[in-house]
């Protein structure tokens, strides 16, 4: 079984993705937000799914699908970007697309996630898991559950009891991933885009901007 990441592993590879955060925000804000995908049976489908984890929203015009890791340095600085980004615009549904690349700790909190969403305390799950600087190990995942409000005995025998539905949902993530084109995380479709890469929570608005006005 491949090793966890260490705490100073995690705290290094977050220190670089921070310098690159950094230096890519300039580069983001001169390039086109994003790759029209209104023509992909793909995307549209994914905009349209009723079975991934989701936060709704009575208001939302927009829908913003995230495909996400939980080890992912750029997922973790782009989440409390995109969240602030929600709250601000007030019209967003947020889909969720656990897409674990990052080896089997991402497989195992991915699972964990998939799994809390029949307890409903997905949304709150991913938040804290994006929040988490620790190693991903089964304590920590146990912490952020019942902290989210979850009953980890009963997600253990939701693992056990789900696990062929939960893995066939996440490898269909990924082949949907590949059928958009995506190479890493995150990654996002906002309406009618397709935008790669974190953002911050200006360049988040922009793109909900510019998907509301090619509609």
């Amino acid at each position: 079984m491949a090793r966890a990441p260490t705490r100073r592993e995690l705290l290094q590879l977050g220190g670089v993705a921070a310098v690159a955060w950094g230096a890519a925000q300039f580069f983001q804000r001169a390039a086109p937000l994003g790759r029209d995908v209104s023509g992909n049976l793909t995307a549209q489908a994914l905009l349209l799914d009723r079975e991934s984890p989701r936060l709704d929203n009575p208001a939302a015009d927009l829908t913003v699908v995230i495909f996400t890791d939980y080890q992912c340095p750029a997922c973790k600085l782009s989440a409390p970007a995109l969240a602030a980004a929600v709250r601000r615009d007030g019209r967003i549904r947020l889909i969720f697309k656990d897409w674990p690349i990052l080896g089997p700790v991402s497989a195992t909190a991915a699972r964990v996630a998939v799994a809390a969403n029949r307890q409903g305390i997905y949304p709150a799950l991913h938040a804290r898991l994006m929040q988490e600087r620790r190693s991903l190990d089964d304590a920590v995942l146990q912490d952020a559950v019942e902290a989210a409000g979850g009953n980890w005995q009963r997600l253990l025998a939701d693992l056990a009891a789900h696990r062929t539905a939960i893995d066939q949902r996440i490898a269909r993530t990924g082949a949907d991933a590949m059928a958009l084109g995506i190479d890493g995380t995150p990654a996002f479709v906002i309406g009618t885009m397709l935008i790669i890469g974190g953002r911050d929570e200006d360049g988040f608005l922009d793109a909900f901007a510019e998907a509301r006005a090619v509609r």
